[in-house]
């Protein structure tokens, strides 16, 4: 029998589009507005501006695919749905979180550099 290693570095690898989904900067800022507790379809939307219905119901599908997130239909009239982070949706939530407090702590930074390159092109 086979050991399997993950090596995302490998392009056929499932690890490579893992991180591909917890890169892409809705999931991103999906996971930081969840990490309060549940919230509705439409509240995720408003917290998590510029994002599309279209993208919105596109990735949260995917999170509840993979396991981050678990979707709660209660029924109620009119229907109430409810989004929440699973434990491993939560142990996702910190590093993304910690990645979230880096770029607030470096922007001026990044704004520094973008500019002198921009001066310099």
């Amino acid at each position: 029998m086979t050991s399997f290693l993950p090596d995302p570095y490998d392009r056929d690898c499932p690890t490579r589009q893992l991180l591909d989904r917890i890169g892409d900067q809705w999931t991103v800022l999906i996971v930081g507005t969840l990490g309060g507790g549940p919230l509705r379809f439409t509240e995720i939307g408003r917290r998590v501006q510029g994002i599309s219905q279209k993208m919105l119901t596109q990735t949260l599908r995917a999170l509840v695919r993979d396991g981050i997130l678990e979707r709660r239909m209660y029924a109620e009239i009119p229907p109430r749905v409810e989004y929440e982070l699973t434990d491993l949706g939560r142990d996702l939530a910190e590093p993304l979180s910690m990645l979230a407090e880096w770029a607030k702590a470096h922007m001026g930074r990044v704004q520094e550099a973008r500019d002198s390159y921009d001066r310099a092109s």
